[in-house]
C-alpha cells in the first residue's frame, strides 16, 4: 500500500530525515516548511496524511491542525503531530485541535511506519465514502461532506473490555461524564455485545488475563457488523511490540498507562467523532443509491431499476424453466386530471394509485413507475392466466373507490387500462416482453379503457 504523505517542519534536517524514511517504504512524500504552506498544499493536492511539527514560527502545529479539521475539504485527512513535547497536557491540546495521533521525537522507525500505514488505510476507506457521497450534491441533497464534518464526539456508546476491576472502574468513571459506558470482562461475550450493540467505540485492555486481547481486536475487524467500529487499546508501558502489532491488525488508537484522564477523554471523543463522520457518509451513500433507483413521488422503483432487475428475472426464469409475466398499466385520461384540477392533484392521484398497487401484489412481485402515468408489475413464477386475474383485481380496486385530491376536500373517479404478456422461450431481453405488454395495453384502450387485455407470446 502507498499513500501521499505531507511532512511539515521548519527544520530542513527533520524534513529530510522523515522524507528518507517514508520514501524507503515507497510512500509519495511532499514537504512544507511552514503552516501556511501546509494548508496550501492540502487544499491543492490530494494528501493522505499529514506529519505535522508542533513547534513552528508563526502558525504553530496546533493552529494548522485546527484549520485543517475545520475545513470540510480537508477535515478527513489524518494528522499526526510530531513533537518533542511529551506532557499529557500537550497531547490533550493537540487532540482537542483534531490531531489523530502523536509521534514523539526522536521518532521510532517502527512507530512511524506503523502509524502511517494504519491511518493511510483509514483515509483510503474514507475517500471512497467521500467520493460516493459527493455525487449527492448533484442530486439536490445538502452537502453531505459539510454535514458529516459536524459530527459530535460526545454522548457516545462505549464498550469497555477489561477484566481488572480497579482498571475498568477507573476508566468508566472518567468516561461516564461524557458517554454511556458498558463494561464487559469476558472477551467472547464482548464480541457478541459489540456485534449487537451499535457501539461508537470499543476500548480493549491489552492486559486481559485469560484471553489474547489482540485476537479479540482481530475478531472485531473480521466481523461484518463490527468492522467499522473504532477500537482503542489500553497498553502497558512495556507493550510496544504488541501495540505495534495491534495497530497493524487495524486498531485505531491507543493510550498508555498510567492513564491521563484528559487524554483518555480527548482520544475517545476523536474516535467517536470519526465513527459518526464515516457513518453519516455511509448513510448518505445509501440514500443516494435509493434516490437513484426509486421514484421520489410514488416511492416505487424507477425505470432504471426495473430494466436491470427485469433482465435478471428473465435469466433466472429461463434457467429454472419457470414462467414469468408482466403487467403494463396506464391511468386513463390522466392528462385531464392535471388539466382540470392541477398538477398537485395529479401527484395525489399517482401517490394513492401506487399505494393501492402495493396492497395488491405479492412481496416477490416488482412494481415500478415506468414514467408519467405508466407503471409496470413484473411477476415471477406466474402464468399469463394468473397475471390477468391479478390485473383484473387491480383494475377493480382502482375503479371501486374515488381518489381524494386537494387535501381530501374533493374526490374523483380514476380507472386504469392494463396490458399483460408472458415470457416466451425466445425472449432473452425485456424489450420484446415489454413490447407485447404495450400492444396488449393499447388493445385495452381501443376496447374502451378500464379493462385488462393479454397478448399471446
Amino acid at each position: 500500500m502507498t499513500a501521499r504523505i505531507l511532512v511539515v517542519d521548519d527544520v530542513p534536517a527533520n524534513v529530510k530525515l522523515l522524507q528518507a524514511r517514508l520514501t524507503q517504504e515507497y510512500f509519495d512524500v511532499r514537504c512544507a516548511t511552514s503552516g501556511e504552506e501546509a494548508l496550501r498544499v492540502c487544499a491543492e493536492e490530494q494528501c493522505d496524511l499529514v506529519l505535522l511539527d508542533v513547534m513552528m514560527p508563526g502558525m504553530d502545529g496546533f493552529e494548522v491542525c485546527r484549520r485543517l479539521k475545520g475545513d470540510p475539504r480537508t477535515h478527513h485527512i489524518p494528522v499526526v503531530m510530531v513533537t518533542a513535547l511529551d506532557q499529557p497536557a500537550d497531547r490533550v491540546r493537540g487532540l482537542q485541535a483534531g490531531a489523530d495521533d502523536f509521534l514523539t521525537k526522536p521518532v521510532s522507525d517502527v512507530a512511524l511506519i506503523t502509524r502511517v500505514r494504519s491511518l493511510a488505510r483509514l483515509k483510503i476507506l474514507i475517500d471512497e465514502l467521500r467520493m460516493r457521497a459527493a455525487t449527492s450534491r448533484e442530486m439536490g441533497l445538502e452537502d453531505p461532506l459539510a454535514q458529516a464534518a459536524k459530527a459530535s464526539g460526545e454522548n457516545g456508546r462505549i464498550l469497555l473490555v477489561d477484566d481488572r476491576l480497579s482498571s475498568h472502574d477507573r476508566i468508566s468513571k472518567i468516561l461516564k461524564r461524557h458517554h454511556t459506558v458498558e463494561v464487559e470482562s469476558e472477551p467472547q461475550e464482548a464480541l457478541f455485545k459489540a456485534a449487537d450493540g451499535n457501539f461508537d467505540l470499543v476500548i480493549v485492555s491489552l492486559a486481559l488475563e485469560a484471553f489474547d486481547a489482540l485476537r479479540l481486536c482481530s475478531q472485531l475487524r473480521s466481523l461484518e457488523r463490527t468492522r467499522h467500529v473504532p477500537v482503542l487499546v489500553v497498553a502497558e508501558p512495556d507493550e510496544t511490540p504488541r501495540l505495534m502489532r495491534g495497530l497493524d491488525l487495524g486498531v485505531n488508537d491507543y493510550i498508555s498507562r498510567p492513564i491521563d484522564p484528559n487524554e483518555l477523554v480527548a482520544r475517545t471523543a476523536t474516535q467517536v467523532k470519526r465513527r459518526r463522520y464515516a457513518e453519516r457518509l455511509r448513510d448518505n451513500m445509501q440514500m443516494s443509491v435509493t434516490m437513484a433507483l426509486t421514484d421520489p413521488l410514488t416511492e416505487l422503483h424507477n425505470r432504471r431499476y426495473m430494466e436491470g432487475h427485469l433482465q435478471t428475472l428473465i435469466e433466472k426464469s429461463h434457467a429454472a424453466r419457470r414462467p414469468l409475466s408482466l403487467l403494463l398499466l396506464d391511468i386513463d385520461h390522466f392528462k385531464a386530471v392535471n388539466d382540470d384540477y392541477g398538477h398537485d392533484a395529479g401527484d395525489e392521484v399517482l401517490k394513492d394509485f401506487s399505494r393501492r398497487l402495493r396492497k395488491t401484489i405479492r412481496g416477490l412481485d416488482l412494481a415500478c413507475r415506468l414514467g408519467g402515468e405508466e407503471f409496470v408489475i413484473v411477476m415471477p413464477e406466474t402464468e399469463i392466466g394468473v397475471a390477468v386475474q391479478v390485473g383484473e383485481r387491480i383494475r377493480a380496486l382502482i375503479a371501486s373507490e374515488p381518489f381524494p385530491i386537494q387535501g381530501g376536500t374533493r374526490a374523483i373517479d380514476v380507472t386504469v387500462s392494463i396490458g399483460a404478456a408472458a415470457l416466451s422461450a425466445s425472449d432473452r431481453e425485456g424489450t420484446a416482453l415489454l413490447k407485447r405488454a404495450d400492444e396488449a395495453l393499447y388493445a385495452a384502450k381501443r376496447s374502451g379503457r378500464n379493462r385488462v387485455s393479454a397478448q399471446a407470446a
